[in-house]
C-alpha cells in the first residue's frame, strides 16, 4: 500500500508501515527527526497522488479541550477555524482509507463524534492520554497490550522549546499497532 502519514515529523508511524512491507511517506512542514521518505512541505502539495492510505495528526494547538479558555479569542482571529478548514481538508481528501487523530476538543462538534477514543496504556505504554480517531475505510484499532501504571505524564512536562513537539509525538506501540492492524 502506498501510505501517506501526513503532520508526522517524527517518522515513528511512517517506519512502522515500512518495517512491515508498505510504501510509507511522511509529510510535515518540518523537517523529519528520522531519515526516511520525507516531503517537508505542504500536505496539500501531495494529497492527490494516489495514496491508497492517509493517517493525519493534524495541528491541535486551536482545536484541543485543553486549551478551551483561549477558544474566545482563536475564534474571533480566525486561528480556531483555520484549524477546523485544515483539519477537513484531510478528512475530505480524494483517498480510500483516512484516518484523523486529534485530542478530545472541538472536531468532535464541527465535524462528528469520533469512531473511537484510544489510551496509550491499551499498547503497552504506562500513560494516560486521550486520542480521538476519525475512520474512514478501516476497523477500530484494537488494543495490542494493556498495561498498568496509568499516569497523565504528558501534561506534567516542564515548559521547553520542545514541549510541544514531544507531546505530540505518537506513542510506539500505537504506531506499530496502525501499521500491524491497517497495513
Amino acid at each position: 500500500m502506498r501510505v501517506l502519514i501526513a503532520c508526522e515529523y517524527s517518522g515513528r508511524v511512517r517506519d512502522a508501515f515500512i518495517r512491515v512491507g508498505h510504501d510509507a511517506m511522511s509529510c510535515d512542514i518540518i523537517a523529519t527527526d528520522t531519515p526516511g521518505p520525507h516531503h517537508h512541505g505542504d500536505v496539500l502539495e501531495i494529497i492527490d497522488d494516489n495514496w491508497d492510505l492517509l493517517i493525519g495528526f493534524p495541528p491541535c494547538t486551536h482545536l484541543s479541550a485543553s486549551g478551551a479558555r483561549w477558544f474566545a479569542d482563536k475564534r474571533r482571529d480566525g486561528r480556531q477555524q483555520s484549524g477546523i478548514d485544515f483539519f477537513m481538508l484531510l478528512a475530505n481528501a480524494p483517498i480510500n482509507k483516512i484516518v484523523l487523530e486529534n485530542p478530545i476538543g472541538v472536531m468532535s462538534t464541527h465535524y462528528r463524534k469520533p469512531d473511537q477514543i484510544i489510551q496509550p496504556w491499551q499498547y503497552g505504554h504506562g500513560e494516560t492520554k486521550a486520542t480521538c480517531l476519525w475512520l474512514k475505510g478501516v476497523n477500530p484499532l484494537q488494543p495490542t497490550n494493556i498495561v498498568e501504571g496509568r499516569e497523565p505524564r504528558m501534561w506534567k512536562l516542564p515548559p521547553s522549546v520542545d514541549r510541544a513537539k514531544i507531546r505530540s509525538q505518537t506513542y510506539q506501540g500505537i504506531a506499530d499497532a496502525m501499521a500491524n492492524q491497517w497495513g
